[in-house]
């Protein structure tokens, strides 16, 4: 064989995921991954990546890309593709988790934080409790067009005064009944301003911490539910918002799950997470390659001076680590859920070890991202500049899920003492 025919995407060295050399194989992928990593590849390339600049602009995708994108499978994909939803195309052949590690692994190849967020962000961590946890109703009522891309989906839990404080949430959810009555304030939510449905983490007994956690689901046409704009460095296009419940009926069957349902979805969320700044770590390994073989200084190109190679070089190896870290933390759930098992039951391990993931690809996406702007020096900090837009989403990935010294305080805390691990995030 060619060259050519064991190469796939960019040539230049760490642009793409080891396994996309098939020559070195890999125990995680398989021809039903290559099959699908090549749809996503296409939709990408030639349905995303040239609009990206004039959709930041505008502050919003449009409508046709979201039913694109649930055509190719890159929407059902995020969500884990649930069988028991009627009416979505059947799963492919082999689908496991890996199938979303490549569908948020092709989509931020875009380098855009905005589009990225606009299309799967909200999506990708208010369906999840959906379908997992919700009733067959529910599931057919929300899932299905969201799943679908006819509708719009935004999981709801910050608020002005606790963000990785979950247990101090203070929107509460009295019991009236036939009906809970919701008053509170969210903060920071993606995709608030187009969501037709919010995932919302209530506290249903105020002054009892995790314990009081709950999830409901809230829909934008309920009566008392407004939302604002919020107008932030990065993440263009994804509809950041404020989102106020005021003496909201919400009825007893958009009751979705406890705190446990919570706890689950951060896990997946967090690896997203990861998974978003690896590759975007990756995109500034390539644009920084590519730059330094063309740019000269002081006579010579600047892939010529060491301490470019051993700048480029590290970020290279930080990349790499994270790669295998998140693929090693997905075959393990891959694994368990061949043989099975609910993976749920090993949420505080799964966790503290998705909190660890997430903070070594954050930091791993701010040296690269920092690397690369000093680089290209001038040129980085001009708008159009793919850097220059990386670099305003480190904070977007470094503070959402859970920020930094927190993830690393929690997995501390599992590590030295399970129980109090258990009544925190």
């Amino acid at each position: 064989m060619s060259e050519a025919e064991f190469k796939f995407g960019s040539q230049v060295a760490f642009a793409e995921p080891a396994w996309y050399d098939s020559r070195n194989g890999s125990p995680y992928y398989n021809e039903h991954h290559v099959a699908f990593r090549n749809q996503m590849r296409e939709f990408v390339d030639n349905e995303i990546i040239p609009f990206v600049d004039d959709w930041e602009a505008a502050g919003e995708i449009p409508a046709a890309t979201y039913g694109r994108a649930a055509e190719v499978g890159m929407l059902a994909a995020v969500v884990g593709w649930p069988d028991d939803v009627v009416g979505l195309p059947p799963r492919p052949e082999g689908f496991d988790v890996f199938f979303m590690v490549i569908a948020t692994d092709e989509l931020c190849r875009c380098a855009s934080g905005g589009v990225v967020w606009g299309l799967i962000g909200g999506f990708g961590i208010g369906m999840p409790a959906i379908v997992h946890f919700a009733t067959p109703e529910m599931k057919q009522r929300v899932g299905l067009p969201c799943i679908r891309g006819e509708k719009r989906i935004a999981l709801a839990v910050s608020e002005p005064q606790a963000g990785s404080d979950v247990a101090g949430l203070t929107t509460t959810a009295e019991d009236k009944g036939d009906h809970y009555l919701v008053n509170g304030l969210k903060k920071w939510i993606t995709c608030g301003m187009y969501a037709d449905f919010f995932t919302v983490a209530v506290q249903t007994n105020p002054g009892s911490g995790m314990g009081g956690v709950q999830l409901l689901l809230i829909e934008r046409s309920f009566p008392g539910v407004t939302t604002r704009a919020m107008d932030c460095m990065g993440v263009k296009g994804s509809g950041t918002a404020f989102i106020e419940f005021d003496d909201v009926k919400v009825p007893k069957e958009n009751f979705i799950g406890g705190v446990a349902c919570l706890l689950r979805n951060f896990v997946t969320e967090r690896i997203g997470l990861a998974i978003q700044a690896c590759r975007f770590s990756r995109v500034c390994v390539e644009e920084s390659i590519l730059y330094v073989k063309r740019r000269k200084a002081f006579g010579m190109k600047l892939v010529e001076q060491p301490v470019v190679r051993y700048k480029i070089a590290e970020m290279a190896r930080h990349v790499e680590v994270t790669q295998a870290y998140i693929e090693s933390l997905v075959a393990r759930v891959v694994v368990m859920e061949r043989r099975g098992e609910d993976w749920f039951n090993e949420v505080l391990r799964a966790g503290a070890e998705a909190a660890i993931c997430k903070v070594q690809a954050t930091k791993t996406f701010e040296k690269c991202a920092k690397g690369a702007a000093h680089l290209q020096g001038g040129n980085a900090y001009v708008k159009g500049n793919k850097i220059e837009s990386l670099y305003r989403h480190v904070l977007s990935l470094a503070i959402p899920g859970g920020s930094e010294d927190v993830m690393i305080d929690y997995a501390a805390r599992l590590a030295f003492g399970g129980d109090d691990a258990k009544s925190k995030l």
